[in-house]
């Protein structure tokens, strides 16, 4: 399979530029590698399903989860542009990064 094509909302590039360097880097590198298999876990990819909870309904998007930084990324997929959107790059405190892309979504797709 060949990579996907990256491309960014304008509220996560900006979600991005507020990273410190090193995390920033961690998660530029995560969001590439994960380009190259973007598919759920389910088909084989690296993507973790998002689904209808805790008054988000993100079903059809999916994550991307940094452990160590405590960082996700929120992304839908254009299957037949082959094309990764990323919706959001937040700290996972309190859900908070899901509520905002519920926001995004709404306000996008």
């Amino acid at each position: 399979m060949s990579k996907w094509h990256i491309t960014y909302l304008q509220e996560a590039e900006s979600d991005i530029s507020k990273l410190d360097g090193s995390i920033k880097n961690q998660v530029l590198k995560g969001i590439e590698k994960v380009s190259q298999n973007p598919l759920p876990v389910t088909e084989g990819g690296y993507g973790k399903p998002l689904g209808n909870k805790n008054g988000t309904n993100l079903s059809g998007f999916l994550k991307i989860k940094f452990l160590n930084i405590g960082i996700r990324v929120v992304y839908y997929l254009m299957r037949s542009e082959e094309n990764m959107e990323i919706i959001v790059v937040s700290a996972r405190a309190d859900e908070a990064v899901y509520k905002e892309a519920e926001k995004r979504k709404q306000k996008y797709f």
